[in-house]
């Protein structure tokens, strides 16, 4: 059995969302080039949709849809479980060099910007996969999901983010968070985008 006292502070519910909002939006514009890129690139190879959709599980379990660059070929995509591994015959060759460099989830910035995600999170799960998870896990609801976080930055490419080790590494997050926190995982991904590993 976990233990979470989760006690209100300012930054936690309006230094962050103000954080979100700027430097989300901020981030949005830096990014630009690269989605316009990476737009053409899907285009040419698979042709549209350039976005893939799917539902995922916001704070306070509240569904919300979730948007990143498609990299599974069009009639591969689904709300289906992720992919595991980058040798999966559903991605394509743009779709893989996405992924191994990340650029397929800046479209998530939207997300932050319009308040259903947060630069820094637990990462959002699928509801098949809420649906398993023991009463305990549920209290990573308790905040807004996010682009990155300690698993993400850690244990990506060692723990599936559903298992309950995954789980723990956010609610000591949760316990935790804090601006100097969010700069470092911040920080953590950027160098994990320049070195990936895990990334499929």
């Amino acid at each position: 059995m976990t233990t979470l006292v989760y006690r209100t502070r300012p930054y936690a519910e309006f230094g962050r969302r103000a954080f979100d909002v700027v430097f989300g939006s901020l981030l949005l514009v830096a990014a630009s080039p690269f989605l316009i890129v990476a737009a053409i690139a899907i285009l040419t190879e698979d042709g549209g949709p350039l976005f893939f959709t799917q539902r995922r599980v916001g704070r306070y379990e509240k569904l919300f849809t979730i948007y990143k660059l498609r990299t599974f070929r069009q009639a591969d995509c689904g709300d289906a479980p992720k992919v595991r591994s980058g040798r999966d015959p559903r991605i394509t060759s743009v779709g893989r060099f996405l992924r191994r460099t990340s650029i397929d989830e800046l479209p998530q910035l939207f997300n932050v910007v319009r308040g259903d995600m947060s630069l820094v999170g637990p990462r959002p799960e699928m509801p098949l996969m809420v649906s398993r998870y023991e009463k305990w896990q549920h209290m990573r609801h308790l905040v807004r999901p996010g682009i990155t976080c300690i698993w993400q930055t850690s244990s990506r490419s060692l723990l599936s983010l559903e298992h309950p080790e995954a789980t723990a590494l956010d609610l000591a997050y949760i316990r935790r968070a804090s601006f100097a926190l969010d700069g470092e995982l911040l920080a953590r991904t950027a160098l994990a985008v320049v070195f990936p590993r895990g990334a499929f």
